[in-house]
């Protein structure tokens, strides 16, 4: 069984069991979250697409840590101009694993 949830502004098709790096949410390590916002279900028996989202299906989850992710380096210029910027930036992210799909 699969789920297709949303959180963050992404969609994330999740099982029991999976492990995820998705954007911070303002939880404590672990501790239970539950998404509410599941897009489809999946089953042996075919699959449930909600309108936006499957009434009364959620996803339970264990947060197990709060990060942040490796630095990225953002450099802006502009030609001929003397003008340039360099910046670093650091995602931060809450890593989750998935324990339950409940339709």
């Amino acid at each position: 069984m699969y789920a297709i949830i949303e959180t963050g502004g992404k969609q994330y098709k999740v099982e029991a069991g999976d492990v995820l790096f998705i954007e911070k949410l303002d939880v404590e390590a672990d501790s239970e979250v539950t998404f509410d916002k599941v897009i489809a279900v999946g089953a042996d028996d075919g699959i449930k697409v909600g309108a936006p989202y499957v009434e009364g299906a959620t996803v339970t989850a264990k947060a197990i840590k709060n990060g942040k992710g490796k630095k990225i380096v953002v450099f802006t210029y502009k030609p001929k101009k003397n003008a340039k910027r360099k910046m670093g930036h650091r995602q931060p992210y809450t890593k989750v694993e998935i324990a339950a799909i409940n339709t």
